[in-house]
């Protein structure tokens, strides 16, 4: 980890950068080579190789990512999805059980729900908000706890102090998604995490043009990571390398704005009288706010909304929308807007999605980089022909 600099904002554009610039070029190349020369490595994951993830461009990232979350070290990964579902195979095998999150992005409830199990490895759900009632579910074998920074897509901020605490006390792995507000309004390590993981296809690179993951935090750990990830081969390519670490050097302006942005639109959206629920924490009438306003520099761009008229409802209204595109995936530059039911937590059962408060007729939106004032007349035109 890089100590040089204090701000996020100096880390993000310095940290981890080659030092002289190679012949000169302010910005990093693509070291688009599968092979390197042998350099007398005695160790396998050390030998300089694509998908061993240590190209320059792997390591630039590396560095940077460890520096902006105040981490020791972080590695890479080909998605999201890798990234998590490495991490938790590293540190989870036959026999074991985890406690997670109970609201959880569609694809890690999907990858714990139905894969895990079939490894031998067990799980309860928890509820984030309720550590009295966590250690009812512990186990011998309980190896790890997982929740997320802003849940996907209710938006709730569990306790997560609580959690870290309950890890350390139980001698358990505390891993966390902080995809939602990025490293820019909370960082997770700071806060006793063993590791923080990240969607960097979302805020992280910031403009809807490739996937990738990572996870942050103790070298020891990541380290373990990247001996299961060179295995299990969900190697970053250099050139999405090179495309998140041009967008990285943008995140905190980029989120500063639809952190205010999206908390004016929330509001907006409060006043409306045919929206029947608004889920943002920055929201004082929000369950997660006072937890939120302590943990977080700001609420990050995610709103999720609920209309008079269920599912058909929510449809009309999304057809009726000028600027926001509907599309999955969120934290681009751009607005997005979805239906989880249809996209993010389409794999999950209907009933269980409907249990944990995820109707069919949720909206979830991704506020983006336009002009607030210019969505705001946007909803409300959408919302009037309903």
């Amino acid at each position: 980890m890089s100590s040089k600099y204090k701000s996020i904002e100096t880390k993000l554009i310095k940290a981890g950068e080659i030092e002289p610039k190679i012949l000169g070029a302010v910005s990093l190349p693509v070291f688009q080579s599968s092979t390197f020369v042998y350099g007398g490595e005695d160790n396998y994951h050390d030998v300089r190789y694509i998908r061993l993830n240590n190209t320059p461009n792997h390591h630039v990232l590396h560095e940077k990512l460890a520096a902006i979350e105040n981490a020791e070290a972080a590695i890479v990964a080909a998605s999201g999805m890798a990234a998590i579902s490495t991490t938790l195979l590293t540190f989870l095998e036959k026999g074991d059980h985890l406690l997670v999150q109970d609201t959880l992005y569609g694809g890690t409830h999907d990858f714990i729900t139905k894969d895990l199990p079939a490894l031998g490895i067990s799980y309860d759900f928890i509820d984030p908000a309720n550590p009295q009632q966590w250690a009812k579910k512990l186990k011998p074998d309980t190896k790890v706890i997982y929740v997320e920074s802003i849940s996907n897509p209710l938006m709730q901020v569990g306790d997560l102090k609580a959690a870290a605490k309950f890890a350390k006390e139980h001698n358990l792995i505390s891993m966390i998604d902080n995809t939602f507000p990025s490293p820019v309004n909370f960082r997770p390590i700071e806060h006793g995490y063993d590791l923080s993981l990240h969607s960097c296809t979302k805020y992280l690179n910031g403009h809807t043009d490739i996937v990738a993951g990572a996870a942050i935090g103790k070298a020891e750990l990541v380290e373990k990571i990247r001996k299961k990830l060179n295995h299990f081969g969900g190697t970053l390519d250099p050139h999405a390398c090179f495309l998140l670490h041009r967008g990285m050097k943008t995140l905190s302006v980029r989120i500063k704005y639809q952190n205010e942005s999206a908390l004016k639109i929330a509001k907006f959206f409060e006043q409306q009288s045919g929206v029947i629920k608004v889920n943002y924490p920055g929201l004082e009438s929000s369950p997660s706010h006072k937890r939120a306003k302590e943990l977080f520099s700001g609420y990050s761009g995610m709103i999720s909304i609920e209309i008079e008229g269920g599912k058909e409802a929510s449809e009309k209204f999304i057809s009726l929308l000028a600027i926001p595109i509907c599309a999955p995936s969120l934290g681009g530059v751009e607005t997005l807007i979805t239906l989880p039911s249809t996209t993010s937590h389409a794999g999950m059962d209907p009933e269980e999605r409907r249990k944990i408060g995820i109707s069919d007729g949720l909206i979830r939106i991704s506020i983006g980089i336009e002009d607030t004032e210019d969505l705001i007349a946007d909803f409300k035109q959408a919302l009037s022909k309903l």
